[in-house]
């Protein structure tokens, strides 16, 4: 059975608080007509602290789309290969025994992905695959997990590599000045993340069973303007709301695996806001406490879209609180509107894996 092992995360070195938003929301948006409003929402968030590949100062000056492809690219190329070797390191593979990398990220593009440079660069076979997935925004973290025990279904000897690179603060957009937009100016983070899905052996979640759900006609809620200017994001207020509809999904799920969606170990989920997570708490009946690795991820370093759920999965591995046959949970949720969630069992040794 395949097994999530240990991620790597790695956040950027320029870090902006709160406060930090709020005065600058006050500042840029004075005018604003629904500034207090604004400033109330981005207070209601839980972000204390964000982190960002550039100073703030660098991030307002929108240079277009070039300039921010160009960034994207080198920091890109910059950030991802340590992350890379401690997610190897930890599952204690080499590159060369990766068979599949599976590489996310929605706020930058490439052509070739950054995957065929990571192959070139970091000592993987010629022969590795490459599936680069780019339009399922925040949901793909939880489809990364997806695909790779996928693949290691039909594979069983295979190992999976998942890195999730989400530079937000790339889509900054100085125009929009509508309040869903401004309230993201305040939410959103950037992060780089990996992890490796083994076939064989490994420590930490051996994934039994996943599934996807789209809740219908709800396309144009999370969704990018693609213009020259770069992305717009576009988020609609109804939003907050989606766990209702979402929740009977993922008990659905569970109930394939003959589980209990409101009676598991652990909960690994896509910390949009905290909204999300108390309305998941309540439709499924389970503690708020459930959720307290996801709400780390939020107030330490915002959304950071689909490397939340990678980064929920570590703080679980450092707690050191989950057991031998512990049931968990993990779920990313994004454009769609799409849920990507699997179920999978604690695993504390090689052995019980194989």
């Amino acid at each position: 059975m395949a097994v999530l092992c240990k991620p790597a995360i790695a956040v950027p070195e320029y870090v902006i608080t709160q406060e930090d938003t709020l005065e600058l929301a006050r500042r840029l948006h004075k005018d604003h007509t629904q500034l207090k409003l604004v400033l109330r929402l981005i207070e209601h968030t839980g972000v204390l602290t964000r982190h960002l590949i550039q100073p703030i100062d660098k991030v307002l000056k929108h240079l277009g789309l070039d300039a921010r492809s160009e960034v994207y690219e080198e920091e890109s190329k910059a950030r991802v290969p340590a992350v890379v070797r401690q997610a190897l390191d930890q599952a204690e593979l080499e590159a060369r025994q990766i068979d599949l990398i599976v590489y996310v990220s929605c706020t930058g593009f490439m052509m070739p992905a950054l995957t065929a440079w990571l192959i070139n660069t970091l000592g993987f076979r010629s022969e590795t695959r490459q599936m680069p997935i780019a339009q399922l925004g925040c949901a793909a973290g939880g489809a990364a997990i997806n695909r790779a025990h996928d693949f290691c279904t039909a594979y069983p000897d295979a190992n999976v590599l998942i890195v999730a690179c989400e530079f937000c603060s790339l889509c900054y957009q100085p125009t929009d000045l509508g309040v869903g937009s401004l309230l993201s100016n305040g939410l959103f983070g950037d992060a780089v993340a990996a992890t490796v899905v083994r076939g064989k052996g490994g420590k930490g979640v051996r994934l039994e069973r996943n599934g996807s759900y789209l809740i219908p006609h709800t396309e144009d809620w999370i969704s990018y303007a693609v213009r020259s200017t770069g992305f717009h994001f576009l988020l609609d207020k109804r939003v907050p709301g989606t766990m209702e509809p979402l929740a009977p999904a993922l008990r659905a799920v569970a109930k394939e695996q003959q589980w209990d969606a409101g009676n598991l170990d652990f909960y690994l989920v896509h910390a949009g806001g905290p909204r999300i997570l108390d309305d998941l708490s309540r439709f499924l009946e389970v503690p708020p406490e459930a959720f307290r690795f996801s709400r780390a991820t939020l107030t330490e370093y915002g959304n950071i879209a689909s490397a939340v759920i990678l980064d929920a999965l570590g703080r679980m591995f450092d707690e050191e609180s989950s057991r031998e046959g512990h049931r968990g949970l993990l779920a990313g949720f994004g454009p769609g509107i799409t849920a990507e969630m699997s179920l999978g069992t604690w695993t504390s040794t090689p052995e019980a894996s194989e």
